[in-house]
């Protein structure tokens, strides 16, 4: 019960990167603003995993080439992500994002040699299928789309590089590559600036103000941090590809909710049909995949959807 309840609340933290993202209301550099939730996720996650552990998370001194690598790519996807995130409704980001299962299908192929199966090909024709039906073309979001799909490309780059690696390591080394994409995206606090940190925005219908800065921290604590912790906790009970079943499905669904009640996005009716389309395809190659992966370890970066991670 206590699984399936940190389950749900992570599904739920995952799905909140586009609803921070947004109540920024473009007062911070969307750039900066990743700066500033990647180092309040690391700071959350050293915070936490000392408490958790009762030791402050060991420095990964025989595997440092593969934590900065992998800092490198969280960094350039939740960068790209929220980049997507600030251009197009949330439900298109996170429908066009979750084009990356197939996109590890392809690069397996060309870069680990894993054979693709007859079943692999069908459901990549399935999905192209639900893309051209969604028209990332179309709707005046083009842009957004196509960068939301460049999301997709990184986060499967990242992805494949972790079965090409074997990962397994736990959060300890997740939050030094947290710290690793803060460093690579801290140089944008100087070229596109700091932001209006300090600036309070009215909300006339909660009746209060509440500072910009607040929703920088949420995105980083809640949507990155705490999910980060949570899946590497949820993957001690349960199958990391049970759980990349699950997400795949419901987290796009609980975040295109969330942009529905919180801003009023209605996504378009081929984007509805398209979405349904694209996102059953991911989870049945998730499922084929996960077929033949049941005895290769996942790091848990591959369990976050967020971005992500957001």
């Amino acid at each position: 019960m206590k699984t399936l309840l940190l389950l749900a609340l992570i599904t739920v933290s995952e799905a909140t990167i586009g609803v921070f993202v947004k109540l920024t209301d473009g007062r911070i550099p969307i750039q900066t603003l990743t700066f500033y939730a990647m180092a309040c996720a690391a700071a959350f996650l050293f915070v936490a995993r000392a408490i958790a552990s009762g030791e402050w998370p060991r420095f990964p001194r025989g595997n440092v080439k593969d934590t900065a690598l992998i800092g490198v790519l969280i960094a350039a996807q939740g960068g790209v992500f929220n980049y997507a995130m600030s251009l197009v409704p949330i439900a298109n980001a996170v429908i066009f994002w979750s084009i990356a299962p197939f996109f590890v299908f392809i690069f397996s192929a060309l870069f680990l040699g894993e054979k693709a199966k007859k079943s692999y090909i069908v459901i990549f024709a399935i999905a192209m299928a639900g893309i051209a039906l969604a028209n990332p073309l179309g709707g005046g979001h083009m842009l957004g789309n196509f960068v939301a799909l460049a999301t997709g490309v990184i986060y499967a780059a990242m992805v494949t590089y972790m079965r090409y690696e074997g990962k397994s390591e736990t959060g300890n080394d997740i939050a030094w590559s947290l710290l690793v994409a803060a460093l690579v995206l801290s140089p944008f606090v100087l070229i596109s600036g700091p932001g209006a940190i300090t600036a309070m925005i009215s909300y006339p219908t909660l009746g209060i103000d509440l500072p910009v800065m607040l929703w920088a921290l949420g995105l980083g604590v809640v949507s990155t941090g705490f999910a980060y912790f949570g899946i590497s906790i949820v993957l001690k009970t349960i199958n990391a590809n049970v759980y990349a079943l699950v997400d795949i499905i419901v987290s796009p669904v609980v975040a295109s909710t969330l942009g529905f009640v919180i801003f009023a996005e209605v996504p378009g009716q081929s984007m509805v049909y398209g979405g349904a389309i694209l996102l059953g395809a991911g989870f049945w190659l998730t499922r084929e995949m996960s077929q033949e992966d049941k005895n290769r370890p996942v790091h848990p970066c591959q369990a976050h959807t967020q971005a992500a991670q957001a």
